[in-house]
């Protein structure tokens, strides 16, 4: 009786012949597929350019919006007057303002908590983008906001802490 839980030779041949490509393949083609992170910002601020870098390198794909009106986007979005920043962002159906870090936003969309999004409010020294060579960092709290405003994670830098 022949035994089909064994690979057969042609199986191992065909695996052999597959796995260069795949270690050729760049991570990103390997990585999970991350959503369009859109970034709507004042189009001559340049924390929101650093920011963006982050999120980028991040594996986020970006699209940015220049616009001399972000704050009507604010408004529109939900996001509360004492929790704004300089850019906002919208990702999978959440909003993100500030200079949020990309670790905060991938746990936002594993986890799906209830709410708007996250925020940072104004602008902590050391935060992505405002990460500044000689500034010392600063501890800020990332804060999910919604129906109720909670702390979602402290960091320092990008680092959570």
């Amino acid at each position: 009786m022949r035994n089909d839980h064994t690979i057969g030779r042609r199986a191992v041949l065909a695996a052999a012949a597959a796995l260069p490509f795949l270690l050729s393949m760049p991570a990103w083609a390997r990585a999970e597929a991350l959503p369009l992170v859109t970034v709507t910002k004042d189009p001559s601020c340049g924390c929101c350019d650093g920011w963006i870098a982050h999120i980028e390198a991040a594996g986020f794909p970006v699209r940015v919006v220049d616009s001399d009106d972000v704050f009507s986007l604010k408004e529109r979005l939900g996001v509360p007057a004492e929790l704004t920043s300089c850019h906002t962002a919208e990702v999978d159906g959440y909003v993100v303002e500030g200079h949020v870090p990309a670790a905060a936003i991938r746990r936002l969309l594993a986890e799906r908590p209830s709410g708007t999004g996250l925020a940072v409010p104004g602008m902590p020294a050391g935060s992505p983008g405002m990460d500044f060579s000689g500034v010392e960092p600063e501890p800020y709290e990332v804060l999910l906001f919604g129906p109720t405003t909670q702390t979602f994670g402290r960091y320092l830098g990008a680092q959570e802490i």
